[in-house]
């Protein structure tokens, strides 16, 4: 009797797990980008150029999980001179630290809807968590690659300083508003 519970209990927990479905990051449709003020003057630009991970979806459950890992030493302004620049050590140190990682705690829906995104960011070395704002979700059945592929439009912001990432402050503002434009395709 405590075996056929056991097995039943085993099934219906791997039954759960299952209906999650896994999407790999398409790394040519996802750039986290961000910007920070500059002396009142301009608001700077960056973005990262090489991103990959995964999401986990489970839309019947609402919950998942999200791992991502961005190549630090991908940075791109614009310019070069300052690209060369945010890769030393006063900045995003990249020989020390050559990824950025953010790992959700827990995906929060509005009915049906995917809204926001609790995890945490591992920037140099130091992990806090910051909310992902969803501000648009959506997946279809991608035409050309006959698979599900989901996309989103993602933002956040929090304080670069908090992060040991301190550099020309106050001059460029430690606050850090981030916009991040992804897509994943749906695993086989």
């Amino acid at each position: 009797m405590k075996f056929k519970f056991l097995i039943a209990a085993l099934v219906a927990a791997t039954s759960g797990a299952a209906m999650a479905d896994t999407y790999n990051i398409d790394p040519s449709h996802t750039f986290p980008s961000f910007e920070a003020d500059h002396m009142g003057l301009s608001v700077w630009r960056g973005k990262f150029g090489k991103t990959t991970g995964t999401v986990k979806l489970d839309r019947a459950a609402k919950s998942g999980a999200l791992d991502i890992v961005i190549d630090a030493k991908s940075i791109d302004f614009g310019l070069e001179a300052m690209n060369a620049h945010a890769r030393k050590a006063d900045m995003f140190n990249v020989e020390k630290f050559p990824e950025v990682t953010y790992k959700s705690k827990s995906l929060k829906f509005d009915g049906d809807r995917l809204v926001s995104v609790d995890g945490e960011l591992t920037l140099l070395g130091v992990t806090k968590p910051v909310t992902l704002t969803i501000n648009k979700f959506k997946c279809i059945m991608h035409p050309r690659l006959k698979r599900e592929v989901c996309g989103a439009d993602a933002s956040a912001e929090f304080k670069r300083t908090d992060f040991g990432l301190g550099y020309a402050t106050p001059a460029f503002s430690p606050e850090v508003k981030l916009a991040i434009q992804v897509e994943a395709i749906k695993a086989e």
